[in-house]
């Protein structure tokens, strides 16, 4: 396993470029935006999605988001991860030949930020998932969402991204970012698969909302909880429900709300004796 933790790396040239604008003074700025480019994924000989990402590991996002479509199943033998950068195209390659060209014919739009692709039969096997009851303290839910809204990050740096993080207690192991909150997860469902990290004892945190996407995802990737500073939808709350995922939302200073799940919570921590949510750590102002 790579050393640990794996962070954002907002001064990375390739992630944001500087634009010029005028403020609403008519004086003239500069801002760093974040870019936005195609990446073309191919399972073996066969195009599978175009998605719009950030580009950095991509390898990771080729992997996991195959995972999270079960178009790479539990057994499958990996032979080779092929990035060109020109192109914008990763190619993943197995040891067993793939054909999906009925799963790619029912495509599902779905809530996620840069128009997020899920394929219509993202329910199969849902009802077979069993999460192991680990349980998670109330005080790394506050540590961990202090210190994560502090990390640096692109999202600090230029706004207009989300990010997930996979959490051990409470530590943050790999933090990724991208245009849309699918994207990242899905990258860290490749690093988990590549890198053969179990998700029993896992928490993991992210900055959207908590939709069916986000939860399905969550529990494909076997981690009990699902914890974020936004809400929820109501498909999503039900999902976790049936799976039995703790989902953990509106986590903002001392409040937070459970909406499934909450045999795993040991409360441990006085919410009276954290502090209050600053906005220091969100000083560009911008919603992601």
């Amino acid at each position: 396993m790579p050393d640990l933790p794996i962070l954002p790396d907002p001064k990375n040239p390739r992630l944001t470029r500087g634009v010029t604008g005028r403020d609403q003074t008519g004086a003239k700025i500069t801002l760093p935006v974040v870019e936005e480019r195609p990446l073309t994924i191919y399972l073996n000989s066969q195009d599978i999605v175009t998605a719009m990402t950030i580009g950095d590991h991509p390898q990771f996002l080729a992997v996991g988001f195959l995972r999270n479509q079960g178009m790479l199943q539990s057994g499958d033998q990996i032979t080779g991860i092929d990035h060109d950068e020109d192109l914008d195209v990763v190619v993943v390659r197995t040891a067993r030949e793939t054909r999906y060209e009925d799963k790619l014919r029912k495509k599902t739009r779905t809530s996620g930020c840069a128009v997020g692709t899920v394929f219509g039969d993202m329910m199969e096997g849902i009802e077979d998932i069993t999460l192991p009851d680990s349980p998670v303290r109330t005080s790394w839910l506050y540590s961990l969402a202090h210190q994560i809204n502090r990390m640096p990050s692109l999202y600090l740096e230029a706004g207009a991204i989300h990010g997930t993080v996979l959490c051990k207690g409470e530590e943050p192991l790999v933090y990724m970012e991208d245009v849309g909150r699918h994207n990242a997860v899905d990258k860290i469902a490749g690093y988990m698969w590549l890198n053969h990290v179990s998700g029993a004892d896992k928490v993991l945190y992210t900055t959207g909302r908590l939709t069916s996407e986000m939860v399905i995802k969550c529990a494909q990737m076997g981690i009990p909880v699902l914890a974020s500073r936004s809400g929820f939808t109501a498909w999503g709350v039900e999902i976790a429900r049936q799976v039995g995922l703790t989902l953990i939302g509106r986590m903002r200073g001392q409040r937070f709300v459970c909406l499934s799940g909450e045999h795993r919570l040991i409360r441990d921590a006085d919410p009276q004796r954290q502090s209050s949510e600053d906005r220091k750590h969100r000083r560009k102002g911008a919603e992601a």
